[in-house]
């Protein structure tokens, strides 16, 4: 086998190789030696089938089963050779006639053409300065916490039946939708609790029920909004028969033993002391997501001049393209975006994706240095965490897993990430910086920018990285059919809001 390089230019390279007839030949005869003890043919003793009786009968089929073998093993052992690592995929392009190889005995002749990975040398994370945003969970975040915990979990008191409902009671109610005189499914409910003023059916619902009484037959007339989930309800006028069955008002509940012992704890220092870890874990992470946040702008900004493969950031582009797309679809792109035209948000969105693969590139350079790796126990953990957000279909998730290698690759993805960062923050210089907690939790784009440059995925959530192949996804959750379609969809998460 003979192998050119044609072409290298910047990070592209192009090789022609050529296997000689006389090579597939030789390895065309090998094969036919190797299944001759197999073959078996009308009129031959098993096994005893000649040589030249099989080439002549099977010997085309046989040499395209090896000029199949051939393109992979001759294009992994190109890039091996060179100790090239591929950036995407190689292109392979078939130079040669299939008839003038398999019929006529000629030199079979391809093309390889390939991104490699730029070479650079990465910046050390000894040299970095880091700053870790450090705030103290205060009595005041835990006693409103506890005033929040009482007020969810009071309890309900039947009014008298005199009494009418007010905001803040309870209405127990029955209702039968219709729209144009027609009951609709998922419209009608037996003994519904409707919380007036907590905004969780369509506008207008709960507002008509403000001041009924227990036994009322109230007719309440809405109108489904145009963005509502169920598109055959979405902008039609309703209208809910309701019987009012009673009228339940709160009463206040105390902040003490008993509040925590119906959470499931012994008293009231261990649901403080409980909480008190719960909101330092939400700081250490609020922290450990600034800190990460000025390391990947030092990392983007040291490492500015690397060669990026265009077909990575082709690819990363795409799918950020296809959010925003969507996002501009829907009606959701930022107010910023709104007035920009598209090639405008196409530069805008290309710098985003030149910056998530170069700083891709940084983080694997520095963790195939540091010899990071993950572990086949991390990788099953996250399977199995993957799992349980789908209660009920936790088998089919594993198995989904167990069967694409893809989907695998992108849970494994984000845990290689957070272990470069970690590797790369006990090396850096870190300074701890005492914050209020409104600062700690603040959104970037809204304090004080030290630097013009920001992670990509906090500028716009269009962008923000999905983690898994588009045409892989896990198995949905079941779709909860038992909510009264009285109910308020739940609200859409803008695809471009910024984080």
């Amino acid at each position: 086998m003979n192998v050119l390089e044609k072409s290298a230019e910047g990070l592209s390279r192009t090789f022609e190789v050529v296997v000689p007839a006389s090579d597939l030949q030789s390895r065309l005869s090998a094969k036919i030696e190797e299944i001759r003890p197999q073959v078996r043919l009308k009129g031959f003793r098993p096994g005893k089938v000649p040589a030249a009786h099989i080439r002549k009968m099977f010997g085309a089929s046989i040499m395209s089963d090896i000029l199949q073998e051939i393109v992979p093993e001759a294009t992994q052992s190109t890039l091996d050779e060179r100790k090239l690592r591929p950036a995407s995929q190689p292109n392979v392009e078939v130079k040669s006639d299939a008839d003038d190889v398999l019929k006529n005995g000629k030199d079979f002749t391809f093309e390889i053409n390939v991104e490699v990975m730029p070479e650079f040398e990465t910046t050390d994370p000894k040299k970095l300065k880091l700053e870790r945003p450090v705030a103290k969970v205060g009595d005041d975040q835990v006693n409103e916490a506890l005033e929040r915990l009482a007020k969810d979990s009071r309890s309900y008191e039947d009014k008298p039946k005199t009494a009418k409902a007010a905001t803040g009671d309870v209405v127990v109610i029955d209702f039968v939708g219709k729209i144009d005189g027609e009951v609709f499914p998922g419209g009608s409910a037996t003994d519904s609790r409707v919380a007036l003023g907590d905004g969780a059916f369509i506008p207008g619902f709960e507002d008509q029920l403000v001041g009924a009484k227990a036994g009322d037959d109230v007719e309440i007339k809405v109108t489904f909004p145009k963005d509502y989930g169920a598109e055959h309800l979405a902008g039609k006028d309703a209208v809910f028969e309701t019987k009012v069955k009673s009228v339940q008002a709160p009463q206040d509940s105390k902040i003490d033993d008993s509040l925590a012992e119906r959470l499931g704890l012994s008293d009231l220092e261990a649901l403080k002391d409980a909480l008190t870890k719960r909101f330092e874990q939400e700081h250490n992470q609020a922290s450990r997501m600034k800190m990460k946040r000025q390391l990947l702008d030092q990392l983007d900004e040291a490492h500015g001049d690397i060669d990026l493969p265009g077909r990575m950031v082709e690819a990363e582009f795409e799918n950020i393209w296809r959010e925003v797309l969507a996002a501009k679809e829907a009606g959701e792109l930022e107010d910023e975006d709104k007035d920009k035209s598209d090639d405008e948000l196409k530069s805008d969105y290309r710098a985003i994706a030149e910056r998530r693969v170069r700083l891709g590139l940084v983080l694997a350079e520095i963790g195939r240095n540091a010899k990071v790796d993950v572990t086949q126990e991390e990788l099953a953990r996250a399977v199995n965490q993957e799992a349980m957000k789908y209660p009920g279909q936790e088998r089919q998730v594993v198995e989904y897993f167990q069967n694409n290698p893809g989907a695998v690759q992108a849970l494994r993805a984000p845990i290689y990430e957070e272990k470069v960062v970690d590797y790369i923050i006990e090396l850096a210089e870190v300074k701890e910086v005492s914050v209020d907690r409104d600062t700690l939790f603040a959104d970037e784009d809204e304090a004080p920018a030290k630097k013009p440059a920001k992670k990509p995925a906090a500028k716009k959530s269009a962008a923000k990285a999905d983690d898994k192949p588009a045409a892989k996804k896990a198995p949905a959750k079941k779709a909860d059919g038992d909510k009264p379609a009285a109910k308020k969809a739940p609200a859409k998460k803008a695809a471009a809001k910024k984080e």
